[in-house]
C-alpha cells in the first residue's frame, strides 16, 4: 500500500496545484500574468524565445567531439531510464529477493515513467479540459 501511493501522490501533485490555481484565479477573476497587446506579446515569445537558446547552449558540448559521442550524450538519460525500468521489472521476477528493494527499485521506475511520460499526460489532459 505504501508504494503505490508513493507512486500515485507525487503523479497527482502538479494536477492538485493547477486544481488550486484554477480555483484562485476564478474567485479573484484574474486569468494571471498574460500580455494585454501585440507589443508585450511580442517581448513575451522574444523572452521565452532567449530562455530556451540559452538552455540549448547550455546543453551542447564544447570543442569537437565524435557524432557517436553526442548521441549517446544525448540518449545517455533515456537509456538509464529504460535501465531502470527494466531492473523493476526484473526483481518483480526474482524469487527470494529483498521487499525493500524491489519497493526501491518499483519507485525509481515510478519516477522515470513520470519522466518520460507523466509531463506529456498532463499537458494531454490539461489541453483537453479547454
Amino acid at each position: 500500500m505504501g508504494t503505490l501511493l508513493s507512486l500515485v501522490i507525487p503523479a497527482l501533485i502538479p494536477t492538485l496545484a493547477d486544481t488550486i490555481r484554477g480555483v484562485v484565479s476564478r474567485f479573484t477573476g484574474g486569468s494571471g500574468a498574460q500580455p494585454v497587446n501585440v507589443a508585450e506579446t511580442i517581448q513575451l515569445i522574444d523572452a521565452e524565445t532567449k530562455k530556451m537558446q540559452a538552455l540549448a547552449e547550455l546543453d551542447k558540448p564544447t570543442g569537437a567531439i565524435s557524432p557517436w559521442v553526442a548521441d549517446l550524450r544525448a540518449s545517455c538519460r533515456y537509456i538509464i531510464a529504460i535501465l531502470v525500468v527494466i531492473n523493476a521489472v526484473a526483481t518483480v521476477y526474482v524469487p527470494n529477493l529483498d521487499p525493500n528493494y524491489v519497493d526501491l527499485s518499483i519507485n525509481l521506475a515510478g519516477s522515470v515513467w513520470s519522466f518520460l511520460f507523466g509531463e506529456r499526460m498532463y499537458l494531454g489532459i490539461s489541453r483537453g479540459r479547454k
